[in-house]
């Protein structure tokens, strides 16, 4: 087998034709490298300047009222994560800048998609293009002519007739177009590696690994069947245009269609019916019959109780800070329930989602190659619920001074000194764990194990029906 490998790969290198096209893929894939590598720097250098930009300001406050603070707020950056370099998913349709603020949770603004001139809306130069829709090109019409040349030139009924097992020629074939693919896939993820060789650590080798196994695997496909058909059937066109009706199957109708689906089983919201019950719940209560005022009314009575007092303005503290606080924790519920309605939905999307590779094993290459690149929605949303927690306890603890930091209720001109500003720490991302992301990416990579073993079993079971003679 690993002579028939060899002889495949001398004749791949004698084709003036094979090596142009290599040529050409390989400068257009490093160059969508260089393009996806200078935009990573670029941002993560403009985010680092804003951002120490925003927390001198900050830090530089000399006095200021905290519920003033609060409506001031701040910035949150989306970090630029290095695999997305890789596979940038969802990342260049989310936004990557968030307002941190008291009373409001803000959507993300100043996404990659929003500030395109109209003429790149159809896509720019990435490796995730390349990799997914044009080296499976490339590996179908490579492996559909290796074997059509063999029946065509008689040199494969001589090999038959000398003794070489049908089995061991059809492999032979399928892994020398498959190390082919996997060569390209490898100059990459090396290319990558080295011009972030600085940053490298071992969650990014493993994800690394788990995005290069994904592809080789779907590789693995693409090259099977299309040697699987090349073999069983006698007429080489009609073997290649079953395999591209296959290929154009899977990487387009049916992931729109099982989108189009699945969109329909497990609806969102739209975004005005989203605001309006959400203000709806914060105003007149999550029951609907506990609207603001009365929660206010029932704050102060505990409140008043708990100091023995009869008016707000006879409390050693800061009603207004309470109240204030008080209400930014129904809003938290209030968020909770509906943005966690959200998410079960998401949850419920892309468990059908992963389902429909069954039958497409592209689903299931789309899914974990943005999933271990971080760059998918699972990924999206825990950036969310991290800066959600970390505004919460940013608003609580400007409250919390403007209620016990020595004002008393109504004296909204009292403020805060530096020193309690420079204490407010900022926000610091928390990756989420491999172990998570493949808890919630397993079925993929078993989708696309499966799709393997399928094909090497089509390999075996039909070696004796192939028409090699």
């Amino acid at each position: 087998m690993w002579t028939i490998i060899k002889n495949e790969w001398q004749f791949l290198g004698r084709t003036r034709l094979l090596l142009g096209i290599s040529a050409g893929f390989i400068m257009a894939l490093l160059l969508s490298i260089l393009l996806s590598n200078y935009q990573h720097h670029k941002q993560s250098e403009t985010h680092y300047l804003a951002k120490k930009h925003l927390r001198a300001q900050w830090e530089g406050i000399e006095a200021m009222n905290p519920h003033s603070a609060a409506h001031y707020g701040n910035f949150v950056f989306k970090p630029s994560n290095l695999l997305t370099g890789l596979d940038e998913g969802v990342s260049s349709m989310t936004g990557n800048v968030i307002r941190v603020e008291g009373h409001v949770q803000n959507e993300m603004v100043h996404s990659e998609a929003s500030q395109m001139q109209s003429i790149s809306r159809f896509g720019k130069l990435k490796s995730s293009l390349l990799l997914k829709y044009i080296v499976p090109l490339l590996l179908l019409f490579l492996a559909f002519g290796s074997l059509s040349r063999e029946q065509q030139s008689g040199r494969l009924r001589l090999l038959v007739l000398q003794g070489a097992q049908p089995s061991q020629l059809v492999f032979g074939k399928v892994l020398s177009v498959w190390l082919y693919g996997v060569s390209l896939l490898t100059l990459v993820v090396v290319v990558h590696a080295m011009l972030h060789f600085e940053s490298l650590n071992a969650d990014i080798l493993r994800r690394t690994l788990l995005f290069f196994l994904s592809y080789a695997l779907y590789y693995f496909v693409i090259t099977g069947l299309t040697v699987f058909f090349s073999a069983r059937w006698q007429n080489p066109t009609a073997a290649l245009t079953t395999m591209l009706g296959i290929w154009i199957l899977w990487t387009v109708f049916l992931p729109q269609f099982l989108l189009s689906s699945v969109e329909k089983w497990h609806p969102l919201p739209s975004r005005n019916e989203f605001k309006t019950a959400m203000r709806e719940d914060r105003s007149k209560g999550l029951d609907g019959h506990n609207p603001a005022d009365e929660r206010g009314k029932e704050l102060e009575k505990q409140v008043l109780k708990e100091y023995g007092v009869d008016e707000v303005n006879q409390l050693p503290i800061n009603f207004d800070g309470l109240r204030m606080q008080a209400d930014e924790e129904y809003g938290n519920q209030v968020w909770d329930k509906h943005f966690g309605s959200i998410r079960e939905v998401f949850a419920r999307q892309k468990q059908s989602l992963q389902l429909g590779g069954l039958f497409s094993p592209f689903i299931s290459l789309q899914n974990a190659s943005m999933g271990f690149s971080a760059s998918d929605n699972l990924h999206h949303q825990e950036f969310l619920v991290q800066v959600e927690n970390y505004r919460r306890a940013f608003i609580k603890i400007l409250n919390d001074k403007h209620a016990y930091g020595g004002s008393k209720t109504g004296d909204w001109g009292w403020q805060a000194d530096n020193e309690f500003f420079r204490s407010v720490s900022d926000f610091n991302y928390q990756p989420v764990l491999l172990t998570d992301t493949i808890r919630h990416y397993l079925m993929d990579l078993l989708m696309l194990l499966i799709w393997s073993m399928l094909t090497v079993g089509l390999l075996f079971s039909g070696t004796r029906k192939m028409q090699l003679v």
